[in-house]
């Protein structure tokens, strides 16, 4: 059976003060995909997110998100949709637990009490239960990334726009989440992420973008992408090859 189409980027175009930071974006993601994006810095890539989450509006272009066109919509009427996305920096709300900084994130699909249940289970999927009564402020870098994370799910999204959610973590804490992205797009997650740690894009990534200047400079499977030579020359590097 052929996978339908989840989310149709048609145009996309972001200008600040005569400055075009994405420019003319065509993006297809299926369904329970797992798209990776990669490109040097001031490609466009968070921006792309920005644009896709509804944190920024477009100045031209279209977002399609399960058959709805969202283009424009605020950031929280977007979430609700289904389409969600996590922060390159994490800025939980110090002052309080980690448990109550879930709970909030589900109060957007669910009562107070149903919450605060919701947000358990969550901490539970991320490996953070143990840490639900822990202010937020004392994690650690693993721990606030995972908290990221689970904020993010508690929303109960169909797709997650995950923005270097390895950034910053050491070889032996990423595996443990690369296997955890591993599980939650085997449960029916859709993904796309933003990621500069090449191995981790090898091995989730189903499909790859690659941005440079604000625009798409090619797409496909991704052993095929990474050996093109303008991949190479633009952001791999020789050494790379």
């Amino acid at each position: 059976m052929a996978l339908m189409s989840l989310l149709e980027v048609q145009g996309l175009t972001k200008t600040f003060a005569g400055l075009t930071a994405v420019s003319s974006v065509d993006i297809s993601v299926e369904d329970r995909e797992f798209l990776g994006i990669i490109g040097p810095n001031g490609a466009g890539k968070t921006t792309l997110f920005s644009l896709l989450a509804g944190s920024l509006p477009p100045t031209e272009g279209r977002v399609v998100f399960d058959g709805v066109d969202v283009t424009g919509w605020s950031a929280q009427k977007v979430a609700r949709t289904g389409l969600v996305r996590t922060f390159q920096l994490m800025r939980p709300f110090e002052s309080m637990s980690v448990l109550e900084n879930v709970t909030i994130a589900s109060l957007a699909n669910r009562s107070r009490k149903d919450a605060r249940r919701h947000a358990l289970g969550v901490l539970e999927r991320v490996q953070l239960a143990q840490y639900a009564g822990t202010s937020s402020g004392s994690l650690p870098t693993a721990g606030l990334k995972r908290l990221e994370l689970a904020r993010a799910l508690a929303m109960e999204p169909r797709m997650i726009l995950l923005d270097e959610v390895l950034a910053g973590l050491v070889p032996a804490e990423r595996a443990p989440m690369i296997e955890l992205l591993r599980d939650l797009h085997a449960d029916g997650l859709s993904v796309m992420f933003v990621e500069h740690i090449m191995a981790a894009v090898m091995a989730l990534s189903e499909r790859l973008v690659v941005m440079h200047d604000g625009r798409v400079l090619t797409q496909g499977v991704p052993a095929e992408v990474i050996a093109e030579p303008q991949v190479i020359e633009a952001y791999l590097g020789e050494d790379y090859a």
